[in-house]
């Protein structure tokens, strides 16, 4: 027994010495194979990748073009005219004639309030009228007899003086009616709703058969007007004057809405008046830009970015912006040479326009600087340049190796390390 459990205690330290060096090489449990050799395949993610030793980068030329100076700002698309529309009398809704979403037009008809209460106050009035005007009538008759009596010294003057006063009375009553059967009119044309302004229809906030007040807050519907429309933003005190000089010159300012994203151009209008004050809680003043907004892109109360454009520089020489880097010497940029190496190169930026920066010193054109990965690289660093040809390497014999899936394979198959 003793020599049979000496054997496998024998034979359990040979098998752990066999298997101890193939546990080695693998590294501790969790570790990935890139972690443990340096030159396996991976490297580093995103743009700046190792392939072969190299980072992979994207870039571009620098070039010149007419770059526009303009001013950034956060706006509000604002309607010209909004109207709340509410019944001016109180009543039965008896019929809508619109749909939600419609465009109406100024005068059309939107909804009917039943009429016949203020049909039968109109009757009444003019009944009433007609009344006072006999009694007016008859007033006049007896104050012409009177007065007949009275050169006859027939009768009393007072009695003269009471006639005339009733005269007055009644004709003051046919007035009173004038006015009432006016308010009878004027109820019964307000019980026929029709569109103040010209716009699109919002949701309807009542339905036929309720009644409806002078007092209820939220009205019928809404109408907005969508073109033109306006937008109303807030610039920077500094810019001010620049923006009041080319006004002063009686020439238009551009104004761009665009996207959240500040990339899409929705529409292209002119800046119409700034404000007549400089708000002193945030040192701005406000704007307004009139667009034409024929295809409605812009929304009421939409949120837009507003770019004015109050000069144009020709001939600029510019980059794009994310090829801009700041470090501790000051602004700079990765420019690739022929062979494919980088420099930092320090440079002095003038005006930004969206994704393009001007460039003032220590760049000329077609020179070609890094865009992307630039976080990966240090001066001397050689790179592939994702949007060029890569330059092949050469297998031992100075034959070219052919380029497959983005990696290169020599004639047996076998990758590179």
């Amino acid at each position: 027994m003793l020599l049979l459990l000496a054997g496998l205690t024998a034979g359990w330290f040979v098998a752990r010495d066999r298997t101890r060096p193939a546990e080695d090489a693998a590294g501790p449990p969790g570790m990935k194979p890139s972690a443990r050799h340096p030159g396996a395949a991976g490297g580093a993610p995103g743009g700046g990748r190792r392939m072969g030793g190299e980072a992979r980068v994207g870039t571009a030329l620098v070039t010149r073009t007419d770059l526009p100076v303009s001013i950034g700002a956060l706006g509000t698309v604002t309607p010209i005219e909004s109207v709340t529309v509410r019944s001016r009398v109180e009543g039965e809704l008896q019929s809508l004639h619109f749909t939600e979403g419609q465009r109406v037009k100024k005068g059309d008809l939107l909804a009917q309030i039943d009429p016949r209460a203020f049909e039968v106050q109109l009757a009444q009035a003019q009944a009433e009228k007609q009344r006072n005007q006999a009694l007016l009538a008859n007033a006049r008759e007896d104050l012409a007899r009177y007065e007949t009596l009275q050169k006859q010294d027939s009768i009393a003057a007072q009695q003269v003086s009471n006639q005339l006063s009733l005269v007055r009375q009644y004709e003051a009553a046919v007035r009173s009616d004038d006015a009432s059967i006016a308010s009878a009119q004027l109820s019964l044309r307000y019980a026929r709703i029709t569109a103040p302004i010209s716009g699109r229809v919002g949701l309807r906030q009542a339905t036929p058969g309720n009644i409806v007040r002078t007092s209820d807050t939220d009205g019928l519907l809404t109408i907005t007007q969508e073109a033109p429309i306006s937008v109303v933003f807030a610039l920077p005190e500094p810019s001010i004057p620049a923006v009041r000089a080319a006004l002063g010159k009686g020439r238009g300012l551009a104004v761009e809405a665009r996207d959240r994203e500040n990339r899409a151009v929705l529409a292209t209008g002119g800046l119409r008046i700034l404000d007549n004050r400089i708000d002193v809680a945030t040192g701005t003043v406000k704007a307004k830009a009139m667009f034409e907004n024929r295809d409605t892109a812009l929304f009421p109360n939409q949120f837009v970015n507003v770019r004015v454009r109050i000069d144009t520089l020709a001939g600029a020489l510019v980059v794009p912006v994310s090829a801009v880097q700041r470090g501790a010497d000051g602004t700079f940029v990765y420019v690739v040479a022929d062979d494919l190496k980088v420099a930092m190169r320090l440079v002095r930026t003038g005006a930004l326009d969206c994704e393009l920066q001007q460039v003032t010193e220590g760049l000329q054109p077609g020179e070609r600087v890094v865009t992307d990965g630039v976080d990966r690289l240090r001066e001397g660093d050689k790179v592939k340049i994702d949007d060029a040809p890569a330059v092949p390497h050469k297998r031992d014999g100075n034959t070219p190796g052919k380029r497959e899936g983005g990696r290169e394979r020599g004639a047996g198959g076998a990758t590179p390390n």
